[in-house]
């Protein structure tokens, strides 16, 4: 059978950015499933499939026997063999081909599941191995549309999803704007939707903004110990170095700033707080209650892990924080509960 498929492939192939051997090879596997509707007897079904030629084949083989078929996938009878091969022999081999209007109605089939399916497995597959060893990356992306559950961004030809609970608070984009985010999931395989999951909130993406901002935290001059946040309000960092002639601190603010501000603009304005790590957990917290200044530092438990942080009036605001969040993150960074309490003078 004569079909004219092959710039339909190659059109195929360009536009899904997918080989035409797959999509070919989808074909032939889809031709099968299909001809075995009408090759009911477990045969083995062979597609000869040369689209550049324009030449379809579907056909099986079967060793023509005197009487009734043994084996119906592999035997025929002689006298069956006749109808369609007058020249068969007892013994011989024949090629029964699928009847041209049966094939064309299911290479029709065959060509749509193609595209609706095995193409887009091909996609994905393609997708998952591009993206997947890239978790934990920043990418930059191009809002393209707004979703019931987030935001489709286009990565370089790609689509990624930032879920709703994944923005700032502060977000809101516009199409054709270009925004920054981290890769969190990358899916093998989706019904619907993006297989590329991005994130603004996760922690993670703050830390590989700091790398890309600042070169000694890049060659891992400076470490970064650990990062908590409250996405789009508050952030603290803590940091370390072993170079003696190294400020950890200053070299993450910059100069006036310079350094901390871009990314926090980058966060929609993110308050971000550069601490000194420490194995001491008392210094640790009084560091961690930054901007706030602790004048002492009481472990009431160990076993409890709690920590009580004395105060002037002045500063328990700024201790606490706007809805707790100071005391909040310096919590989560120290990792003991830490309580606050105004110092009490002898007025």
């Amino acid at each position: 059978m004569k079909v004219n498929v092959w710039n339909t492939i190659l059109q195929l192939s360009k536009e899904r950015d997918v080989e035409p051997r797959i999509i070919i090879q989808a074909i032939e596997e889809s031709l099968k499933v299909a001809a075995a509707q009408h090759f009911t007897s477990q045969e083995d079904i062979q597609v000869l499939f040369r689209p550049e030629k324009g030449e379809l084949r579907v056909f099986v083989e079967k060793t023509v026997v005197p009487g009734k078929p043994v084996d119906e996938s592999r035997e025929i009878s002689l006298e069956a063999a006749r109808t369609g091969h007058p020249e068969a022999r007892t013994g011989s081999t024949i090629e029964i081909d699928l009847p041209s209007e049966t094939l064309g109605r299911i290479a029709a089939q065959a060509a749509k599941q193609v595209i609706f399916q095995k193409v887009r497995n091909a996609e994905q597959e393609k997708i998952y191995g591009q993206y997947a060893h890239r978790m934990g990356e920043i990418v930059s992306g191009i809002v393209r549309r707004s979703e019931p559950h987030g935001t489709i961004l286009e990565v370089s030809r790609t689509e990624a999803l930032l879920p709703h609970r994944d923005k700032l608070p502060q977000d809101a984009f516009k199409r054709g704007e270009h925004i920054k985010a981290i890769i969190i999931q990358v899916l093998k395989g989706s019904a619907k939707g993006s297989q590329i999951v991005v994130s603004r909130t996760n922690s993670h993406f703050l830390a590989r903004l700091l790398e890309l901002e600042i070169p000694e935290i890049a060659n891992r001059t400076i470490e970064i110990m650990d990062v908590v946040r409250q996405p789009g309000e508050r952030a603290k960092v803590a940091v370390r170095t072993h170079e003696r002639d190294i400020d950890p601190i200053g070299a993450c603010i910059g100069v006036k700033g310079n350094r901390i501000l871009a990314i926090s603009k980058e966060l929609g304005g993110e308050k971000i707080d550069i601490i000194s790590w420490s194995p001491n957990p008392a210094s640790y917290a009084k560091a961690a209650l930054s901007p706030a200044k602790v004048d002492k530092l009481v472990i009431t438990s160990k076993a409890d892990k709690e920590i009580r942080a004395l105060v002037q009036p002045g500063q328990l605001s700024l201790a606490i924080g706007k809805k707790g969040i100071n005391v909040k993150l310096a919590s989560r960074l120290v990792g003991w509960k830490i309580s606050i309490q105004e110092e009490q003078t002898d007025d």
